[in-house]
């Protein structure tokens, strides 16, 4: 991507975020608006209200996204900002129209309070990872590939998901450049760096985050270390053995290519970049655990003064590694902007159009979706059906729904469930709270690799696939594998743990 839209995409997040700053409370507020009390209870009883028909602009971006690369990729490639864009009218016009006061609430809460703030922090670590460039020459066989997945894994719970997805993949289409057969490569690689691998810590994906947030402290997620364990090398076997049938299929590697590996040994480029990267992970940290109780307030939607520092703090370290970063590393890189904008667009369509779906889960047993929720009762319940709504819907929202069922399930509240965790307090069903919670937190992470949309780093990694020449499958064909290859894993974790 030419300099000029490097800087119109820096100009435009930087925008966003001097926008939150500078508007001033209450400067949204039109003759529309009503009191905070009375908003809140007309969105408690529009959610009981909302009909399940309301979720078809989401059913509708979907199939978009599905379906369109497949028959008409030529006007997706030209045209899926005004696609998504066109789904999120569809839905918040006639909402708007509905109830304007509530209709600009909810679309402005999830535009400021959940897509920004997820947008900005996946363009700081796309920006920042990209500096980074693996030099020498990789041979991708498959013990190698095997090895580079599972680096992949043990990093993600400790740089996110997105950081180490960002940072390896394309070292990982560079190791596989001969090979006849790679999509299957990329694929795991979603499986076990961009969802599995973000299991054991808050930093790793963000509905542990917003665990994190909301009292669960920030080690107590190792308690999910046995099902991580299994479930990652579990797909790591599968993959091993998978890789070894292809690679036994292909053609040997060229000899020049295994001389050219041992000539040219490993070794990093960009490692200040590393100092951005700890700074993007310091200001998310930092965002969960200092409060200052400062917000600004656009039109009833409270924004922490953590949290925009927290955004203010992460385009910052991405801008200053954009110029620090010498452009043939990110030319070498294969590095280019195309990735990060496919999810800027087309997230905010889902962003959008999924406020109805969250709506009727905030609602519980009273809303549309309230046999479903009647029915989560046991570990096992929470973990297939919370990993099942991540994999179509946003992960975190959906992790909160169930997490906070939990708690109203055994009467507990956030500041008794906080010290239960810690061991402060005792409970009478403190046991089996652990358990709701960590069927809660393996399915919101475990399950994000069903489909292209269940983690933002699997449309990013598809992406960069795509752009290496990687042949990736459709929407239905990724989900094909991960039926295949995930399902029994789950099974077999139910079975053991559940």
């Amino acid at each position: 991507m030419t300099a000029y839209a490097n800087r119109r995409t820096l100009l435009f997040l930087a925008a966003l975020t001097v926008l939150l700053i500078i508007v001033p409370s209450g400067a949204s507020e039109t003759a529309g608006t009503m009191p905070v009390d009375e908003l809140e209870l007309a969105a408690e009883q529009e959610a009981r209200e909302l009909p399940l028909y309301s979720a078809l602009p989401f059913a509708g971006i979907l199939l978009s996204i599905a379906l369109f690369p497949l028959f008409a990729p030529h006007f997706w490639h030209h045209h899926y900002p005004k696609v998504a864009a066109g789904w999120a009218l569809i839905f918040a016009v006639p909402f708007i129209i509905h109830d304007p006061a509530l209709g600009i609430y909810e679309v402005l809460h999830i535009v400021l309070a959940d897509y920004l703030p997820f947008i900005i922090l996946l363009w700081g670590l796309f920006a920042v990872s990209g500096g980074i460039l693996l030099r020498g020459s990789l041979v991708g066989t498959p013990a190698l590939n095997t090895q580079l997945l599972l680096v992949g894994t043990l990093l993600a719970s400790w740089m996110g998901t997105t950081g180490a997805s960002m940072l390896l993949i394309r070292p990982v289409i560079r190791a596989n450049a001969a090979r006849k057969n790679k999509a299957h490569i990329v694929i795991f690689f979603i499986f076990l760096v961009s969802n599995i691998g973000g299991a054991l810590t808050p930093l790793g994906d963000p509905p542990l985050f917003l665990g994190f947030l909301h009292g669960v402290p920030f080690f107590w997620t190792l308690h999910i270390t046995p099902h991580f364990l299994l479930t990652a090398v579990l797909v790591l076997a599968i993959f091993f053995v998978l890789d070894t049938l292809l690679y036994k299929r292909e053609n040997k590697i060229p000899t020049e290519r295994i001389e050219a590996a041992e000539r040219y040994p490993l070794r990093i480029e960009g490692m200040h970049n590393f100092l951005f990267l700890g700074g993007i992970l310091a200001a998310v940290l930092m965002s969960g655990t200092w409060h200052p109780g400062v917000s600004i307030t656009i039109y009833h939607v409270h924004l922490g003064l953590q949290n925009l520092l927290r955004d203010a703090a992460i385009l910052l370290m991405g801008y200053l590694s954009v110029r620090t970063t010498h452009p043939k590393v990110r030319q070498d890189n294969d590095f280019t902007w195309e990735p990060i904008r496919e999810v800027a667009f087309l997230f905010i369509g889902i962003f959008v159009t999924i406020i109805p779906l969250l709506m009727m889960l905030r609602a519980g047993e009273s809303g549309a979706m309230g046999a479903l929720i009647k029915a989560v009762k046991e570990p096992a319940h929470y973990f297939w059906i919370t990993g099942l709504l991540s994999s179509f819907l946003d992960n975190a929202p959906t992790y909160l729904t169930f997490f906070n069922t939990a708690l109203g399930r055994l009467g507990m509240t956030e500041a008794e469930m906080s010290r239960i965790l810690r061991g402060v307090i005792e409970h009478p069903e403190h046991a089996i709270f652990i358990e709701y919670l960590k069927g809660v937190s393996a399915g919101a992470v475990f399950f994000g690799a069903n489909t292209y949309i269940g983690n933002a780093p699997n449309f990013m990694v598809r992406s960069i696939a795509e752009g290496a020449g990687v042949k990736m499958p459709s929407f239905f064909g990724y989900m094909l594998w991960s039926v295949a290859i995930l399902i029994p894993v789950f099974i077999v974790v139910t079975v053991v743990f559940f």
